[in-house]
């Protein structure tokens, strides 16, 4: 500011010169004197003009109130009019304290250098305007950590609106309902956790309905069964039922009587298998031939629905170590589903291969298939994809999850493959067992022959003591014959 004004005064004076003789100048004061004044009030600094010599021309101090201020030492106006000068001092015993002091040249029209224009403001005057300038640093230091403090506790509130919903969402859960949804309102780890909460509800709303569909497809295999088994025992019982007609209905009841026991052994499998009491017990067994007998037990159905088995014709035995009768159960399970969806006159398609690590089942059928969205839930408990029970009237969505968790109690995987109208393919594996390096097998030893008579003796008697009692005429044969 000192720089601006001084600049100022500097370029207007040189208007006010006036060329007396060679190298002489006379500057008109008059005028200039008003200007000064009000440069110099506006700013509260001393302005002043000297010539070479220091001598002051024309001046003003509003800022340190002199009355005379006498001469300008010589080297501050000679480094002025060179250019520039600035000090913060006492401008060579001019003022009593230190005063920051900026000094420009003034020049004639021609460009002559005539004298120096200088502008001053007591070091005081300085510190005031640094204390001013704290002051509305600290002012706005206090602004911005107000405005801090409510943009962070706006963002404290969004951070955590979230985990109250959360909060609220699960007291909700607690209390069985499912239904409610935290809303997702950014990409961040929040909004991601937000995104895996509600995929936790929906799970569990998932697993819900199943639970209640459960409950509902049991109290209904159980009361239908058993209301079909009561009503026919006391028909007979009664007489309503006539005599030649029991055998028949007695079938009816043993048929209702299987389908109980097949749904408690289920319910048993899901106990055992949540109780982790399910083990295997495994052995080498003819993984083919527990293929065809399944086969030949839904002979009946495959007649009736005129289906045409492909795939074996060529099949050869194929050992797998593992649970028979898991397997088994697990092979009964796909080939019924199989049977029980494909289509009149459609194909059940059977595949064994052996792997170098594993050995691969394939079991495909024509049909309706699979929708890609009951895909990932098919193996799930309780699901069952044909809600209206139109064809699976005996199943109660347990079947897969069973057989899945038995293919993974022997270390293997089942996958599940359909297009819709077309075919549904059910492939699982079993690995083989890793066989341990043999060691190298010493010769056997060698036993000296005893003498044949010998021999003989040796063998009367492992024959006479690994001999069962026999009849006297017996004993007397045996002995004729040792003798020979």
């Amino acid at each position: 500011m000192l720089l601006q004004n001084a600049s100022s005064i500097s370029d207007m004076a040189s208007r006010f010169l006036t060329e007396s003789g060679e190298e002489s100048y006379v500057l008109e004061t008059e005028i200039l004197r008003s200007f000064l004044n009000t440069f110099s009030q506006s700013i509260d600094a001393d302005l002043f003009i000297t010539d070479l010599q220091g001598e002051i021309l024309l001046g003003n101090y509003p800022n340190s109130k002199l009355k005379n201020p006498g001469k300008v030492a010589i080297q501050p106006v000679t480094q002025a009019a060179k250019g520039l000068y600035e000090t913060r001092g006492t401008l060579g015993g001019m003022y009593k304290s230190n005063y920051l002091a900026i000094g420009v040249p003034m020049h004639a029209e021609n460009g002559v250098c005539v004298g120096a224009v200088f502008a001053a403001t007591s070091s005081a005057t300085v510190t005031a305007y640094q204390g001013e300038a704290f002051k509305i640093f600290l002012g706005a230091a206090a602004a911005a950590l107000a405005v801090t403090f409510c943009v962070v506790g706006a963002f404290a509130y969004r951070l955590v609106k979230p985990l109250r919903q959360m909060s609220a969402a699960a007291h909700s859960f607690g209390a069985g309902d499912f239904s409610v949804r935290v809303p997702v309102t950014s990409n961040d780890e929040l909004g991601q956790l937000a995104m895996s909460f509600n995929n936790m509800a929906n799970s569990l709303a998932s697993g819900e309905g199943m639970r209640r569909s459960f409950i509902a497809n049991v109290s209904h295999e159980l009361k239908t069964p058993m209301t079909t088994i009561a009503g026919f025992i006391d028909g007979i019982l009664d007489g309503t039922i006539p005599r030649e007609q029991q055998e028949k209905y007695l079938n009816i009841v043993s048929s209702e009587v299987k389908r109980l026991s097949r749904l408690v052994k289920s319910m048993l499998d899901l106990s055992r298998i949540d109780s982790g009491e399910m083990k295997i017990h495994p052995t080498n067994f003819d993984l083919t031939a527990t293929l065809f007998t399944t086969l030949f037990t839904f002979e009946q159905s495959i007649e009736e629905k005129q289906l045409e088995v492909k795939g074996l014709e060529n099949a050869g035995p194929q050992n797998v170590y593992g649970d028979q009768d898991l397997l088994h159960q697990v092979i009964y399970n796909l080939v019924e589903n199989a049977v029980k969806f494909t289509n009149q006159g459609g194909y059940i398609k059977l595949q064994i291969s052996d792997g170098i690590d594993r050995t691969s089942v394939v079991i495909e059928n024509s049909g309706p298939g699979i929708s890609p969205e009951e895909l990932p839930m098919i193996f799930d408990r309780f699901y069952k994809t044909d809600k209206s029970r139109s064809r699976d009237k005996n199943g109660m969505g347990l079947g897969l999850y069973i057989v899945r968790t038995i293919i993974k109690l022997h270390g293997g995987d089942i996958t599940v493959s359909s297009v819709m109208d077309e075919y549904c393919r059910f492939e699982f594996y079993i690995p083989k067992p890793q066989e341990t390096p043999k060691l190298k097998e010493n010769p056997p030893l060698k036993l000296k022959e005893a003498p044949a008579r010998s021999r003989g003796k040796e063998k009367a008697k492992v024959q006479k003591k690994s001999r069962e009692p026999q009849t006297p005429d017996q004993e007397e044969k045996g002995k004729e014959q040792d003798g020979e």
